[in-house]
């Protein structure tokens, strides 16, 4: 009866097919980890395209919303110049009135309240985003 049981602990088929069966799981989960991996690999790269996207249709169209905003003042500043110019008599002076305005306001932000400029323009920023200082 003793070597029964020694011949069974010792039977190598019994052991190959415990190792078997040990590499196959083993295996199939190797594999499933390395394909989540690559499954979640995947996703946030496409989650970083869509975000990358995202932000350059949001530059794009602000771009094209300045641009439109920029030709819009030029055009209602040339109009101011030429109304300023007939009232006073001389289209000339039209544009000088308007040029002394942009001046002296350069001349305000630069010299006089340097920081009151960037302040106004981190408190627009902070708006847009909903954030309360």
């Amino acid at each position: 009866m003793m070597s029964t049981q020694q011949g069974d602990s010792l039977d190598p088929t019994k052991e190959k097919q415990k190792n078997s069966r040990f590499h196959k799981l083993f295996d199939d989960t190797a594999m499933s980890t390395y394909n989540d991996v690559v499954s979640i690999i995947d996703a946030k790269i496409e989650l970083l395209k869509i975000e990358v996207t995202e932000r350059i249709s949001f530059v794009g169209s602000a771009v094209i919303l300045s641009v439109i905003l920029i030709i819009g003042i030029g055009y209602l500043l040339t109009t101011f110049a030429l109304l300023t110019g007939e009232l006073l008599g001389h289209p000339f002076l039209g544009y000088l009135v308007v040029s002394l305005i942009f001046l002296s306001c350069f001349l305000f932000f630069t010299k006089f309240k340097p920081l009151l400029l960037k302040k106004l323009i981190q408190k627009l920023l902070l708006s847009v985003h909903d954030y309360n200082k």
